[in-house]
């Protein structure tokens, strides 16, 4: 069994005249990160893998969520299409049985629903948990199987 953690971003700012790819975790997106990685521990999952868009906001939220793991700043993660995000899982070391994917939306909307059915808002700072029986290497959509969706607006 395999366990992918797809996390979007916590709330960023807007910030006049930034580059989209240097704007920063607002307070509320900084507490939100925190308390996403909180409760995947929670639950008792432990990430040995963490793949991540190299924006600002997105290694921020995987700094505060995942203190624990050096991530793998993933470039090609940033305005990533579903199928392109599908294709980095895929490339994940077989002994790892779970890995986080932090990116930014639709990408990783897309990718939850496309691997594991669904309607859903994905908000900043949500993640999707999906158990596979599928190894990384071979895992395609449809493939998975929603265990829980956390958003930070409703917890």
């Amino acid at each position: 069994m395999r366990t992918l953690i797809v996390l979007r971003h916590a709330k960023a700012a807007q910030v006049p005249g930034l580059v989209d790819k240097e704007r920063p975790l607002t307070a509320r997106g900084e507490r939100d990160a925190g308390r996403a990685g909180d409760e995947v521990r929670s639950m008792g999952l432990a990430p040995g893998l963490l793949l991540c868009s190299p924006a600002v906001r997105t290694r921020r939220t995987a700094e505060l969520a995942f203190p624990e793991l050096q991530p793998s700043y993933e470039r090609e993660i940033y305005q990533a299409y579903p199928d392109e995000l599908l294709e980095l899982v895929r490339r994940a070391d077989p002994d790892v049985e779970t890995v986080v994917l932090c990116g930014h939306n639709p990408g990783v909307h897309e990718l939850a629903i496309g691997l594991a059915g669904g309607e859903y808002a994905f908000r900043p700072g949500s993640f999707a948990v999906i158990e596979t029986e599928s190894g990384w290497a071979d895992l395609n959509p449809g493939e998975g199987r929603l265990v829980t969706l956390w958003d930070p607006k409703e917890h």
